[in-house]
């Protein structure tokens, strides 16, 4: 594993060459990830095996197993973590190419950003390195995930 940060350059390719430390588990459409932070504890991505656009860009069974992958990692977001639900989110404005936001959503956030899009979270909790993932405060719920995730993908597919 690359002890840089080198594998964000292409964090699908990375995926591929077993150099992201971030993947939870390889699926079918693609790598499901821990994402960057962790300020709403279990937030993934799911990247796609082939790098795109958009969604509209897969077939319409390449697209299935996409939206079916994205539901089996909130599935286990869900077992893993008891958010009171789990949001999902297909932009590509900022990062231009295909990946899907899997972000729980807790009792305990405050009560003005219930309602309210993840985005709108203040720029400290995406950049502050208190809420980065590490291995250190992150790495049991990871394993754990991924543990819960790959059980889920031998009983689905």
């Amino acid at each position: 594993m690359s002890l840089r940060n080198d594998w964000k350059k292409d964090r699908i390719t990375s995926a591929h060459r077993g150099e992201n430390p971030l993947v939870l588990a390889k699926m079918r459409s693609g790598f499901a990830v821990m994402g960057d932070t962790q300020f709403l504890p279990g937030y993934c991505v799911l990247l796609p095996s082939v790098k795109v656009n958009s969604l509209n860009e897969l077939d319409f069974k390449q697209r299935s197993e996409y939206l079916l992958d994205m539901s089996l990692i909130g599935d286990a977001i869900q077992a893993v973590c008891s958010p009171r639900r789990v949001n999902y989110s297909i932009y590509g404005n900022t990062d231009v190419y295909l990946h899907a936001h899997i972000f729980p959503r807790y009792e305990w956030e405050p009560e003005e950003k219930i309602p309210k899009p993840v985005w709108l979270y203040t720029e400290d909790h995406w950049f502050d390195r208190k809420y980065h993932f590490s291995v250190e405060q992150h790495g049991e719920m990871k394993e754990t995930l991924s543990q819960k995730l790959n059980q889920i993908i031998k009983n689905t597919y």
